[in-house]
C-alpha cells in the first residue's frame, strides 16, 4: 500500500481535443506551487497523482488548495487490484475512527476488472460487516469508503477536499488588473485568476497627495492574490500631474469621471505594451457615482480593449465575504487614501454625458501627460525583494 495525493480535474474534463493543453499547464502550475516540497507528479487525461516524498501531506494539500483548475484533492491509498488487498485497506480505514455506520462506493474505470461496481460494493461491504461491528447506512453514513479501480491500480479513500475550481492560471492569456487599495479590485483579480487569466497589476498613485503607506498597502494586496498565481507584477503609475490638471480645469462634479477616463487611456497603453488581452477592474454596478451604467458607458468610451468586471453584479456583502475568504479584507480596510478618494467631490455626477467630458478634456493637453505617465511606470516583479525595490522608488 502506498499513500498519494490524487487530483480530480473537474471542469477541465469538459475539454476534449484541448484537454492535454489544460492538464500540461495545470501540471506546470502545481510544480511551481510545490517547488519547496519533495514531490513526484504523474498525470493522465483523467487524474493526476502526487507522491509526497518528504511526507508533508498537510502542507502540500494547503498549497494545492490555492491552485486553480483543481476540482478535488484526495489523500488516497493505492493498492494492487485484487480483492484481498482492497479488503485489507478498507478494514484499516473503517477501524481508524469510532465509526458506527458506513457505505461503500465503487467506480470501476478499468472495465477489465471482472466484478461490476454494485456487486463489488456488496462484496466489500459484507467483508466489513463480518469483521467489524459497523452497520450499513446508504443515506447518511459516518464514513464513506470510495474505491476507484483504474488501470494504474486501485485507490481507496474516505474523504475529498474541495479544490479551488476554475481553469489553470495562464490558459486564457494575460490581463491587466487596475488594482486600488479597496476591497473590490483584489476580489476581481482573484476571480479573473480563477478563470485562467494571468495577471499584471496597475496602481495609480499621486505623491505627495497619496502616501507611501497607500502604495505598500496595494503591494501587500498584490502579494495576497499572488498566492494563487506566483507570477504577478505590479506597475506603479505616477498620476499626480494628470490629477492636478483635472482638478484645476474640470467642473467639480466631473472630476472623477475625467480621472477614470484618463486611467483607462493609460491602462490601455500599458496593457498593449505588456501583451495583455483585457483590462480588469473591481467596478460594481451602482456602488459609487463612477459605476452607474451611464458613467461606465462614458468612461469606457476611451478604449476599444475589452474591460472585464468580475464583481459587477455582486453586492457589497458578497464581495466582502470573498475578500475575507482570500485574506485580503483586513489589508483592504487599512485607512490609507488612494488617488480615487483624495479629490472626491461632494456631489459627483451620476449621469455624465460624453460631450461634456470631451469639452472638459479639451481644456488641457493631456496626451503628453499620459505618455509621460506610461514611460515612467515602475514595475515590481519580485515580491520577495519588495523592500529592496521600494527603497529605490
Amino acid at each position: 500500500m502506498k499513500q498519494l495525493i490524487m487530483i480530480k480535474y473537474g471542469e477541465l474534463t469538459t475539454k476534449k481535443a484541448n484537454r492535454n493543453v489544460f492538464v500540461n499547464l495545470l501540471t506546470k502550475n502545481i510544480k511551481y506551487m510545490l517547488r519547496n516540497f519533495e514531490v513526484r507528479i504523474h498525470k493522465d487525461r483523467v487524474r493526476m497523482y502526487i507522491e509526497v516524498l518528504d511526507g508533508k501531506f498537510d502542507e502540500v494539500v494547503e498549497e494545492l488548495k490555492k491552485v486553480f483548475g483543481l476540482h478535488g484533492i484526495v489523500i488516497v491509498n493505492q493498492v494492487q487490484t485484487n480483492n484481498d488487498s482492497i479488503k485489507e485497506v478498507v478494514l484499516k480505514l473503517v477501524n481508524e475512527s469510532n465509526y458506527h455506520t458506513f457505505k461503500i462506493e465503487t467506480k470501476r474505470a478499468d472495465k477489465t476488472f471482472p466484478i461490476p461496481s454494485m456487486e463489488f460494493n456488496r462484496l466489500i461491504g459484507g467483508h466489513v460487516l463480518k469483521n467489524t461491528n459497523l452497520k450499513v447506512d446508504v443515506h447518511d453514513p459516518d464514513v464513506m469508503i470510495h474505491i476507484e479501480i483504474r488501470q494504474e491500480g486501485t485507490f481507496v479513500y474516505t474523504s475529498e477536499i474541495r479544490g479551488a475550481g476554475g481553469y489553470p492560471v495562464g490558459i486564457q492569456g494575460k490581463g491587466l488588473l487596475m488594482l486600488s487599495g479597496g476591497i473590490d479590485s483584489p476580489v476581481a483579480g482573484y476571480l479573473a485568476l480563477k478563470r485562467g487569466v494571468d495577471l499584471e497589476c496597475l496602481y495609480f498613485e499621486s505623491l505627495p497627495h497619496t502616501s507611501i503607506e497607500a502604495r505598500n498597502k496595494v503591494i501587500e494586496l498584490a502579494k495576497i492574490i499572488n498566492r494563487y498565481s506566483g507570477n504577478i507584477k505590479v506597475h506603479v503609475a505616477s498620476f499626480t500631474k494628470i490629477q492636478e490638471a483635472i482638478y484645476k480645469t474640470a467642473d467639480d462634479t466631473y472630476i472623477i469621471t475625467i480621472m477614470r477616463r484618463m486611467m483607462y487611456r493609460i491602462a490601455e497603453k500599458l496593457a498593449k505594451k505588456r501583451n495583455c488581452k483585457i483590462i480588469i477592474n473591481g467596478e460594481s454596478i451602482g456602488q459609487v457615482a463612477s459605476q452607474t451604467l451611464d458613467s461606465m458607458a462614458v468612461i469606457n468610451q476611451v478604449t476599444n480593449m475589452p474591460v472585464i468586471r468580475p464583481v459587477a453584479c455582486m453586492d457589497k456583502l458578497e464581495i466582502i465575504d470573498l475578500s475575507k475568504k482570500i485574506d485580503a479584507y483586513e489589508t483592504s480596510i487599512l485607512p490609507f487614501e488612494d488617488c480615487c478618494t483624495i479629490f472626491l467631490p461632494k456631489h459627483p455626477v451620476i449621469h455624465p454625458t460624453l460631450d461634456k467630458c470631451i469639452e472638459m478634456e479639451s481644456r488641457f493637453d493631456y496626451e503628453p501627460l499620459i505618455e509621460e505617465c506610461v514611460d515612467t511606470i515602475l514595475t515590481i516583479s519580485n515580491f520577495e525583494e519588495q523592500k529592496e525595490y521600494l527603497d529605490l522608488l
